[in-house]
């Protein structure tokens, strides 16, 4: 599986715009350099498939971290959004609009919870977490005031804003960026005992990912989670799942916590809940969580708005056939029976749940970057994280055809 013949680097496109190379330099030249993205400049999509602006064609096998789950631009994503366009796009909170309660009631119902509160983006769902688990804390918990903690995980992803990478170990991320606010611990992942430690009488809850994203897709052990929801439970502290990236039918469930059948009191969802259109995220709990906001206490002009809405509903539409988490299943075992081929041939480990792979290269053979350059050369694209170590992460709509291509690239370029 190979991209389609290039055009000479640093030509004209064959429309006439600028160049791969000629944009790139644009980019460099007028953004600010928090990106150190692959050299690739997608023009067009469809389904799994993206191609740059010369025509080269590459498989899509990151899917936006996710946020692109239903693949680019699927038909009934696309006819939801057109048909809002043609209506209404935005009211603010300041008026009802005719979307937003069909939205809260499907993705209310897709969880199993009873209430929504609708963002925009992941970074802001978490925020938005973090402030209700506080005044939930204060109301009902009773911890003195400003005296709430939240026990976090080491390795952890939730977001870029200053309140979120305070609570981050990795140094990329939090240095250069202080002070940051006090009121969280950190506990390693994937340990009970130093979890249970953490938390106190001002513990207002525990926030974790049932599968660290960022940090290499790690896995934490069976039993875990449902040691975190029983621990929250009994210490009467609210038990926090960030599914930003691991919900949405990825792992071959609607939610990755279900792995363990337990259920969080708060979930957060991002990224695919828009369908790869518009950025839509949501806190979702219980009223006797969420309803500790009143009004005035926290909003977004753009939470909630009727695009995002009609997007998100079109979403919850699909989930609710359960095509999607059957489909990330099945070829799940297709990508990890892949992965187990590789290893001991420049793969060292690899973590799979769902279509979801952390890959551990061997560094003798290049950093995750240098394998994902090599790979983007085949027409795939992945992205590194940290080191070695690469992520797999395509459209849950790619067929198996498609994924065993895919493989058959990476066995290439480690070859």
């Amino acid at each position: 599986m190979t991209a389609t013949t290039p055009i000479a680097s640093g030509t004209a496109a064959a429309d006439g715009a600028r160049s791969s190379r000629e944009l790139i330099h644009a980019e460099e030249s007028s953004l600010a350099h928090n990106y150190h993205p692959l050299p690739v400049v997608v023009a067009r999509a469809e389904g799994t498939w993206v191609w740059d602006v010369e025509g080269r064609r590459y498989l899509d096998m990151l899917a936006g971290y996710s946020a692109l789950n239903f693949g680019h631009r699927h038909p009934a994503l696309i006819e939801a959004a057109h048909r809002q366009l043609d209506q209404l796009t935005l009211t603010s909170r300041a008026f009802h609009n005719d979307r937003l309660a069909g939205f809260a009631e499907g993705l209310a119902e897709l969880t199993g919870l009873s209430m929504v509160l609708p963002m925009n983006t992941g970074a802001e769902a978490v925020e938005s977490g973090i402030k209700v688990a506080r005044k939930w804390a204060y109301e009902v918990k009773g911890v003195a005031a400003d005296q709430a903690t939240i026990v976090v995980a080491a390795d952890n992803f939730h977001g870029r804003t200053t309140t979120i990478v305070g609570f981050s170990s990795d140094p990329v991320a939090r240095d250069g960026f202080g002070p940051f606010a006090p009121g969280f611990r950190i506990v390693p992942y994937n340990d009970l005992a130093a979890l249970e430690a953490a938390v106190d009488e001002t513990t207002a809850a525990v926030l974790i990912e049932p599968i660290q994203g960022e940090a290499g897709v790690i896995i934490p052990d069976d039993g875990y989670l449902r040691g975190v929801r029983e621990l929250t439970r009994r210490t009467g502290t609210l038990f926090i799942a960030d599914e930003i990236q691991s919900g949405l039918g990825r792992t071959g469930t609607t939610l990755a916590v279900e792995h363990e059948s337990v259920m969080p009191d708060v979930l957060l969802l991002g990224k695919a809940l828009g369908g790869g259109i518009v950025p839509v995220s949501a806190v979702v709990a219980d009223r006797a969580v969420l309803g500790v906001l009143r009004p005035g206490e926290h909003g977004s002009t753009f939470g909630g708005n009727p695009l995002a809405a009609a997007v998100g509903s079109a979403v919850v539409d699909l989930l609710r056939t359960g095509e999607f988490q059957r489909r990330a299943a099945e070829l799940g075992e297709v990508l990890r029976d892949g992965l187990a081929a590789l290893t001991g041939k420049g793969v060292l480990g690899y973590r799979c749940r769902g279509l979801w792979a952390g890959v551990d290269v061997d560094p003798a053979l290049g950093t995750g970057r240098e394998v994902s350059e090599r790979l983007m050369a085949e027409g795939i694209l992945v992205k590194d994280t940290h080191g070695s170590t690469i992520r797999l992460a395509p459209p849950l709509t790619i067929t198996r055809e498609e994924l065993e291509g895919a493989l058959a690239a990476l066995e290439k370029v480690l070859g």
